[in-house]
């Protein structure tokens, strides 16, 4: 199964100038762990997860007043809409992270995370009812 088939194609996308309060709450709503940063004075993509919202509140710091961009990764590993499903699985393993950005050229096409896996492993694993 390729990612393009797995992955979230609905994603949250958040400005560097969101405070980590506000990025939170969207991510909540919406019942997701990241969200796609884009900087419209850069041309990086960077997630926000929710793991750098919980560090930078475990740190003492104050989530109306820290701003995205701070706390967000830049070094981003992306999957192509393409890669297999277990090309997506490997990358994360060893990057030790639970999301991917997924582009399709230079667009972001969707995100694929750890649940979206699980989804697709219980699925092709379930035993056939009678």
């Amino acid at each position: 199964m390729q990612v393009r088939e797995a992955m979230s194609n609905e994603v949250l996308v958040v400005g560097p100038e969101h405070t980590l309060r506000q990025a939170a709450q969207m991510m909540s709503a919406r019942r997701v762990g990241s969200a796609v940063v884009i900087d419209p004075d850069s041309e990086g993509i960077g997630i926000m997860t929710e793991r750098d919202v919980l560090n930078a509140i475990g740190a003492g710091l104050d989530p109306d007043v820290e701003r995205t961009g701070a706390h967000l990764t830049w070094d981003v590993v992306y999957a192509g809409p393409d890669w297999t499903v277990e090309e997506a699985a490997a990358a994360m393993a060893r990057g030790g992270f639970r999301h991917l950005v997924v582009l399709d050229g230079r667009e972001v096409a969707g995100v694929i995370s750890v649940r979206d896996l699980m989804r697709v492993w219980a699925r092709e694993h379930s035993a056939p009812r009678v």
